[in-house]
């Protein structure tokens, strides 16, 4: 059977649970050894291997195509990955397996099966859409398939909400860490870094050594698309890099790292061990508020435009490539002024 498998597109399954999908290269019988996609697997960790079907192969090549062209991050093809993966599983409970045999009412009836679920949000499901859209219409753009059902599925409507920020007060009581340990001196860097700058979390932890210039007083950042962005910084990251930067070989292992910050054991932190330490830097200031590691994001741009900043700056700065979606500060600024005025004016209420 294996050796049937070999130059066909397979999934294999390992026994903790990880999937493989590649092509099937070779069969090792003495080492007891597969090669997929130019890499070795042990047979005895292997729990079941399959050949992909026919839906499968066109997701496969529609990965490849995100991945090595559009050249999107890891996070965002692993997301476009897994909802494919939950599309194909439903379509597979209504037995189809051919791409020829999608219809329209198949993806607004697998919409219907999602909105069911009380975890998720209409955001995600319109997410996944999102995903299942960009994929049929690649498939129509390359000419897999000749009718793109999924260009009339209608969007679910978005109740919209504004992000979550924290006031300037709140920043400055989680920015005020007392520094003992190497991690108290890494957490106020990270921290005055993000806010300083408005990166992304995965933006903040890709960075490297040679990013940050401090004798310029610039960070260089590769944001979504791989587009590179220059970013100011002032004096309060400054000070907390050089104190980090001072003690950062502490931090290493029996290899050297070359990430800017690294976890407790010498390698690049993870977007959930920064979201760890977010939430322990919250509760030790008794901010009890429902954050995320965005919401530094969102603070910096708000914080900005309520202070006086250009809009096309606050663009510039958070690398967005349409100033429509900066605008969405101007709501969270004006909904402000309009609490503000509610608090604050003697007379507004009898």
């Amino acid at each position: 059977m294996k050796l049937e498998l070999c130059n066909k597109k397979v999934q294999i399954t390992l026994n903790n649970g990880q999937k493989i999908k590649g092509i099937y290269q070779k069969y090792f019988n003495d080492e007891g050894k597969i090669l997929i996609n130019n890499v070795f697997i042990n047979e005895k960790d292997i729990a079941n291997i399959r050949e992909l079907d026919d839906i499968e192969n066109h997701m496969l090549l529609y990965k490849d195509y995100i991945e090595y062209e559009r050249r999107l991050s890891k996070n965002t093809v692993y997301s476009y990955d897994n909802d494919l993966d939950k599309y194909h599983d439903y379509l597979l409970s209504q037995h189809i397996n051919k791409i020829s045999s999608i219809t329209k009412e198949n993806i607004s009836n697998y919409l219907i099966e999602l909105s069911k679920d009380e975890n998720l949000t209409t955001t995600s499901i319109a997410r996944k859409l999102t995903t299942i859209k960009n994929f049929h219409a690649f498939l129509y753009q390359h000419e897999y398939i000749s009718v793109d059902v999924s260009s009339s599925v209608e969007r679910p409507k978005l109740r919209k909400q504004l992000p979550k920020v924290l006031t300037v007060e709140e920043v400055d009581r989680l920015l005020d860490i007392e520094k003992a340990t190497i991690f108290d001196y890494r957490d106020k860097a990270m921290l005055e870094l993000i806010y300083a700058t408005g990166l992304r979390v995965s933006e903040l932890l890709s960075l490297t050594m040679n990013d940050i210039d401090l004798e310029n007083c610039v960070v260089r950042c590769m944001g979504k698309g791989k587009k590179e962005r220059m970013i100011p910084i002032g004096e309060y990251v400054l000070d907390s890099m050089h104190e980090y930067l001072e003690r950062r070989p502490k931090l290493y292992n029996m290899k050297k790292d070359d990430h800017l910050f690294l976890n407790n054991h010498g390698k690049v932190m993870s977007r959930s061990g920064f979201f760890k330490m977010l939430k322990h830097r919250l509760n030790a200031c008794n901010i009890h508020v429902d954050v995320s590691p965005h919401t530094l994001r969102h603070s910096f741009a708000t914080h900005m435009l309520e202070n006086g900043s250009d809009l096309r700056t606050i663009q510039e700065l958070l690398g967005h490539s349409d100033i429509s979606t900066t605008r969405i500060y101007t709501h969270i600024s004006n909904q402000k002024v309009r609490q503000d005025y509610e608090t604050y004016h003697p007379r507004n209420k009898k």
